[in-house]
């Protein structure tokens, strides 16, 4: 959700990769209605409504509302709460958030919460958030983008290094052109000793056979997303990016249904076709 660039169909509200965040929490909310829910996020479903009521937002033109993004919400939460058992007062930053609900599900998953949360995104997305989401003192907006590197300063400033940083990229990187994406975690990798960051990918060939970005519908395209590295190819980094200490291949949580809790989930695992799929990445700074 970084770089405002032109799309087609703009909701008016928001154009570019901005407007993506409307497709990922219609998606979230969607599934955390359904019975047999996967994601327990009230806090999207009210948001998502909230915009309906407020500015009409027409989320049919975003196609299908599937698992992933509710899957790939869960794969974060997993591994932001697998910090916080050690860092239970670490600050999380929340790099390009768009419109994901993550604050009030960890808050809620996490007994006698204590860690704080900042927001980073572009100044539209950031006033949207202040109108329809409810205030906590324990949460700091900051209107930019994530590659204004000044929200480093901010974050080593505000808190103590040592109850720890954990940082989510949640569908951000494979929209910045690589030599950005590498520099931002480069900057996450030399300047968050004992940090960890998770971000997601899609596979390596979507950049070649999807250039333009990929239609969602008729009305729809995703913008295009130029930057993507294999789980193997991150690996590699390691040694490379200097304070870049470890990157662990994070699991495809179960979803529902045959295909997604069982087909994909062990497609996921099965190595042979780690080189082709997508990544949910957790990245340790040493």
């Amino acid at each position: 959700m970084e770089s405002p660039t032109s799309n087609e169909a703009g909701s008016g509200l928001l154009t570019g990769v901005s407007e993506t965040a409307l497709m990922t929490l219609n998606g979230r909310a969607h599934q955390a209605g359904l019975p047999g829910a996967i994601i327990d996020d009230p806090m999207a479903i009210r948001l998502r409504d909230a915009f309906t009521t407020t500015y009409r937002v027409d989320y049919d033109k975003f196609g299908r509302r599937g698992q992933e993004m509710a899957l790939r919400s869960l794969a974060a939460d997993r591994c932001t709460i697998d910090y916080l058992r050690t860092h239970p007062r670490a600050t999380i930053v929340a790099l390009a958030e768009g419109f994901q609900t993550s604050f009030w599900r960890l808050d809620s998953a996490v007994p006698d919460a204590q860690f704080r949360w900042v927001s980073v995104d572009l100044p539209p997305v950031i006033a949207l958030r202040e109108e329809l989401l409810p205030a906590s003192p324990r949460i700091t907006n900051l209107a930019q983008s994530a590659l204004d590197y000044s929200w480093i300063d901010r974050v080593n400033a505000a808190g103590n290094k040592s109850d720890g940083v954990f940082i989510t990229a949640e569908g951000l990187l494979m929209y910045l052109q690589p030599d950005q994406a590498m520099e931002l975690i480069s900057q996450c990798a030399k300047r968050f000793p004992g940090g960890q960051m998770f971000f997601d990918l899609p596979p390596t060939i979507i950049k070649k056979v999807a250039p333009k970005g990929i239609r969602a519908s008729k009305q729809y395209r995703v913008p295009p997303m130029p930057f993507s590295l294999s789980i193997d190819q991150l690996r590699s980094l390691v040694g490379q990016v200097p304070g870049l200490k470890y990157v662990r291949d994070v699991p495809m949580p179960a979803g529902r249904g045959f295909l997604f809790e069982k087909a994909f989930p062990a497609f996921w695992k099965f190595g042979p076709m780690k080189p082709f799929r997508g990544v949910y990445a957790l990245l340790e700074f040493g």
